[in-house]
């Protein structure tokens, strides 16, 4: 009988230590206050026709302002902003605009997908991985980077190749009203010879 007591005591110690450690630790991630990602870390900036674009879709303009936000959070702000990139990646890669439906720009949006959800797996972690926090941040700035980069030779491509266009119907305009001037001196010349 004693050691039944002996025994169902001792297990209840544990069982309350085990408890009171996990409690502790849960405390212990809610509390973090460490700093994550690059404080003054400055994005690529989008070209005026980039800007024009994006703000026809609004959920990159979400996503962007909620990744500038990443740099310099805190641990628990770095947990909810991770959801919500989540969120705002899925209706990134379903809501592409027409005019930006490309391979590059749709591979940049898959990657930028995958980061978002390192991202929050390493934030909702039950131990803390700050090395894995702070990598995951870095990359998805760089993945935010390069789509903006992007949309930005997207659309410089697309003025190059409608001032080349331009270019060539100027160039076709010259050279048919060249060809029409020296049709008309040839027929002002005809008709000077005829008595």
């Amino acid at each position: 009988m004693k050691n039944l007591i002996l025994l169902i005591s001792a297990s209840l110690l544990i069982f309350s230590c085990g408890n009171s450690s996990e409690e502790t630790n849960q405390m212990s991630l809610d509390n973090v206050s460490v700093i994550f990602g690059e404080e003054n870390y400055v994005f690529t900036q989008l070209s005026s026709q980039a800007k024009e674009q994006a703000g026809k879709w609004d959920v990159l303009n979400d996503f962007l302002s909620e990744t500038k936000q990443l740099n310099g959070g805190e641990y628990q702000d770095i947990r909810n902003r991770s959801e919500r990139l989540q969120q705002f990646s899925d209706s990134l890669i379903k809501s592409v605009p027409e005019a930006l439906n490309s391979n590059p720009i749709n591979s940049r949006l898959v990657v930028i997908k995958t980061r978002s959800d390192i991202l929050y797996q390493n934030s909702h972690k039950a131990i803390l991985d700050s090395a894995g926090i702070q990598n995951a941040i870095v990359e998805m700035n760089s993945a935010v980077d390069n789509l903006i980069m992007h949309l930005n030779e997207k659309f410089e491509k697309e003025r190059i190749d409608l001032q080349r266009k331009d270019n060539e119907e100027m160039e076709l305009n010259k050279l048919k009203k060249s060809k029409d001037s020296i049709m008309n001196l040839e027929l002002q010349d005809q008709n000077r010879r005829l008595p």
